[in-house]
C-alpha cells in the first residue's frame, strides 16, 4: 500500500501549476451544454475514455466516414486580448464543418482539444458553451474532448484549440460532382472575418493605431467585438443545395475565392466571377483602406463577403436557389463555369 504518511515540503500536481479540482470542475460546467447537443446516434454522454456514436441509428445503410480537423488560427490572440471568449468556440465548429459538408456528408459528431497554462474555469466553460453552439447549429453531436492544463508550455492567459469532426454520406454521396461550362455559381454571404487572415488583421490594426477597445470604424461597438463576429456555420443549407442538385461546395477559407473555389473543379474549368455582385461587408473595406491591400490580395487573403461557394447545374440552379432560400440564406449569383482554369474576375469590390 503506498505510504499516505504527510512528508514536509512535499509537493502536489497543483504546486506544479496543474489543478485537477478546476479540471473536475469545467467537465462538470460543460455537461448540459454537451447535452443539449444530443442527436441520433449518440451512445453515451461525457466522461468516459472514448465516445461511441450508432451509425444505423443515425438512419444509414451504407455510409462513408469524412472526417475534417481545424483551429481557429490566431483569431484566439484577439480572444485572449479582449476576454471575449464566448464566440471563438463557434468558430472552432465552423472550420471544421463547413469543410467536411463540402464533401458532400453530414456532420454528426464533434470533439474539442482544448490546451492552456493555466485552467480558468468561467474562461473555459464560456469557449466550451460556444463549442455547443457551433454544434446545434450544424445538426451535430459534442460528445467527447480533451482539456490540458500545460504550465511552461503556454504563458498565463494563453490557450489553444483543435476542432475534430465526423460526418457521414451514403455510399455515391461524395461531392463534387460531374461539371459543365455554363453551371451557375452561387455565393453565401459571410458574417465578416470569419477565422481567417487574423495575423493581417492585427497588422492592419496595428498600422492604423487602434486598440481593440477603440470605436470599430466600420461597425457599432469596440473594434476587438466586431472582429469577433464567429464564423457563419452553413451546414444545414448546404445539404438542402446538395439534395436540389448541387454539384459541389467551396469554403472560402484561407486564400480566398482564389485559392478555394479551384479546389472542386475538374480539369478544363475554371469560374468567371462578377464582383459587383459582392456585398461585402464593411469591414472588408476598412482593412483595404487601413492596410493598402490591393485587391487581388485581399481575394486571396480573405473572403470578401462570400462564405461558401454552391456550384449548381444551369437545369437544377433555380431548385438549388430555391433551396437556399428555404433554408434563410441570401444566395447570390456570383457567375458561373467556363472553360479554363482557376478564376477570373470582372467588375470591382465595392
Amino acid at each position: 500500500m503506498p505510504d499516505q504518511t504527510d512528508r514536509p515540503n512535499g509537493l502536489t500536481y497543483r504546486d506544479a501549476g496543474v489543478d485537477i479540482d478546476a479540471g473536475a470542475a469545467l467537465v462538470e460546467a460543460i455537461k448540459p451544454a454537451a447535452a443539449s447537443t444530443a442527436r441520433p446516434g449518440v451512445v453515451d454522454g461525457l466522461g468516459g475514455f472514448g465516445a461511441l456514436f450508432d451509425l444505423r441509428a443515425a438512419g444509414y445503410r451504407d455510409p462513408i466516414l469524412v472526417a475534417a480537423t481545424d483551429g481557429v488560427g490566431t483569431k484566439l490572440k484577439l480572444a485572449i486580448e479582449t476576454g471575449i471568449f464566448g464566440t471563438v468556440g463557434v468558430d472552432l465548429v465552423a472550420m471544421c464543418v463547413n469543410d467536411l459538408v463540402c464533401q458532400g456528408a453530414e456532420p454528426l459528431f464533434f470533439l474539442d482539444y482544448y490546451a492552456t497554462g493555466a485552467l480558468d474555469v468561467a474562461s473555459g466553460a464560456a469557449v466550451v458553451n460556444g463549442i455547443a453552439e457551433g454544434c446545434r447549429l450544424a445538426g451535430c453531436a459534442l460528445i467527447g474532448g480533451e482539456t490540458a492544463e500545460m504550465p511552461g508550455l503556454y504563458a498565463k492567459g494563453d490557450f489553444d484549440l483543435a476542432g475534430f469532426a465526423v460526418g457521414a454520406m451514403e455510399r455515391g454521396g461524395a461531392l463534387p460532382r460531374a461539371m459543365a461550362a455554363g453551371d451557375v455559381l452561387f455565393g453565401l454571404p459571410s458574417s465578416g472575418v470569419h477565422s481567417n487572415g487574423f495575423s493581417l488583421v492585427r497588422k492592419v490594426a496595428e498600422r492604423a493605431g487602434l486598440g481593440w477597445e477603440a470605436p470599430a470604424p466600420f461597425a457599432a461597438g469596440p473594434l476587438g467585438a466586431a472582429l469577433l463576429a464567429p464564423t457563419r456555420i452553413y451546414v444545414k443549407a448546404a445539404l438542402a443545395a446538395i439534395r436540389a442538385g448541387a454539384s459541389g461546395l467551396a469554403h472560402i477559407t484561407g486564400g480566398g475565392l482564389t485559392e478555394n473555389l479551384p479546389r472542386v473543379l475538374p480539369e478544363g474549368l475554371g469560374a468567371e466571377i462578377d464582383l459587383s455582385a459582392i456585398s461585402a461587408p464593411p469591414v472588408f473595406g476598412w482593412l483595404r483602406e487601413a492596410g493598402g491591400v490591393a485587391e487581388a490580395e485581399m481575394l486571396r487573403t480573405f473572403n470578401c463577403g462570400i462564405g461558401m461557394v454552391v456550384v449548381a447545374p444551369a437545369a437544377a440552379a433555380e431548385a438549388v436557389e430555391g433551396a437556399l432560400w428555404a433554408k434563410r440564406e441570401a444566395p447570390v449569383r456570383l457567375g458561373a463555369l467556363v472553360p479554363g482554369a482557376g478564376v477570373t474576375y470582372r467588375g470591382a469590390l465595392a
